[in-house]
């Protein structure tokens, strides 16, 4: 849907993707189908955008939305019914598809080096929900909604929501949403830490570029080595961590963003990063 521009140096098939002071913006464009992710090329855009933007050090920050109605109505239950697409075969071969095609998003979103804002305009239902949480941090418009509800087509949450979930909002929160497959309107995700705030519809993406550059303003190569750290503590024990910490610390100690950092900082000025 968006060919190759300056501002998007990347084809991305039914999403839109532009790129201006750091801050990368992917928007789905299948309101058609609710930015269903299966039965679609957004999880193929999803993925490329992502191996773009650790790629590009002129990238620091990645905004994931949607166009129309709902952020994502994650599979297709149509789909599903029919037992169609990557929904039919075998278990073994259903299992396999899993495998190499939604799966690949939790793997890479979790990978990603850039910092990843989730800005629901709308329902973000099954794997929607979860690629939601999967992001670093979450805006939400008033009318965003949030669903765990594989349950209640009779499934699990195949895309990895289980993992995510409970560490975002903690086990027993998880659970609930989770066995009960219930909806969560905003002002309830706000209070459960889904979302860092709720705002009007029509100021939702203008507030998270608004944040995303303002991360987007900090050091390029210590944005993402904070943001490394922070997913490596999730996984290490601490004497392991705390060497590692020791490491780049050294190294941010040597670069040139630092000393600018501290020469702005005792200049009482605007500091001017150069990501080197």
């Amino acid at each position: 849907m968006a060919a190759p521009t300056k501002t998007a140096p990347i084809e991305t098939a039914e999403s839109t993707l532009t790129l201006e002071s750091r801050v990368a913006t992917l928007t789905f464009e299948r309101d058609d189908v609710r930015n269903a992710l299966t039965g679609t090329a957004l999880c193929d855009d999803i993925l490329a955008t992502l191996a773009w933007a650790n790629a590009r050090l002129d990238v620091s920050v990645l905004i994931i939305t949607g166009a129309g109605k709902a952020f994502s109505s994650g599979g297709d239950v149509k789909a599903m019914r029919d037992k169609a697409g990557m929904f039919a075969g075998t278990p073994s071969e259903i299992e396999a598809e899993y495998r190499s095609g939604i799966q690949r998003v939790p793997a890479a979103m979790h990978a990603a080096e850039v910092v990843t804002i989730a800005a629901v305009n709308g329902p973000a239902i099954g794997a929607g929900c979860d690629l939601a949480c999967m992001c670093d941090l979450r805006l939400g418009s008033d009318a965003a909604a949030f669903g765990e509800t594989f349950v209640n087509l009779g499934i699990i949450p195949g895309d990895g929501g289980a993992w995510f979930l409970q560490r975002l909002i903690g086990y027993q929160r998880a659970a609930d949403m989770t066995f009960r497959g219930r909806i969560v309107r905003a002002e309830e995700a706000r209070a459960l830490g889904l979302l860092l705030e709720v705002t009007a519809p029509e100021a939702l993406v203008p507030r998270a570029t608004e944040l995303a550059a303002e991360i987007a303003a900090k050091p390029p190569q210590a944005l993402r080595y904070a943001k490394r750290l922070m997913k490596l503590a999730q996984r290490s024990e601490l004497p392991d961590f705390l060497d590692y910490c020791a490491a780049l610390q050294s190294f941010c100690h040597g670069t040139q963003d630092h000393a600018e950092a501290m020469a702005a900082f005792l200049d009482k000025r605007e500091a001017r990063y150069t990501g080197r």
